[in-house]
């Protein structure tokens, strides 16, 4: 399985951004998806998830009501919608796949599959 992230950049504070994670490989219609992200210095922190079938979603406190995660079971998909960005979002973006373990849980070491990280920078 293998995961490839894109859709970072550069935006100013209030702005907005779409992070998309293609997935290769025949299982990830029962895979739970997750994106982290990371700053320098500080360990991978739960950004949102949500389930195989995408009917349950959860999300940390510090972003919700501003980004939406989803997936497309067909495309072997799942993406991040990031409104009204503000500069402490700001880090490398990862998507992650797990399986049961990982069902409603904001661990990082409950997946096993992970993107190679998107960088997102939020300025000025």
């Amino acid at each position: 399985v293998q995961l490839q992230a894109c859709g970072g950049g550069l935006v100013q504070p209030g702005g907005s951004l779409r992070l998309s994670c293609a997935v290769s490989g025949s299982i990830f219609s029962i895979l739970n998806m997750g994106w982290f992200r990371q700053t320098p210095g500080k360990g991978r922190e739960f950004v949102a998830a949500l389930t195989p079938s995408g009917s349950a979603t959860y999300y940390s406190d510090s972003i919700k009501g501003r980004f939406a995660i989803s997936r497309d079971n067909a495309k072997s998909t799942v993406s991040l919608q990031m409104n009204s960005l503000k500069p402490e979002d700001t880090a490398v973006y990862y998507c992650a796949g797990g399986g049961a373990s990982s069902q409603y849980d904001a661990r990082s070491d409950r997946y096993d599959y992970w993107g190679q990280g998107t960088q997102v920078t939020v300025s000025s």
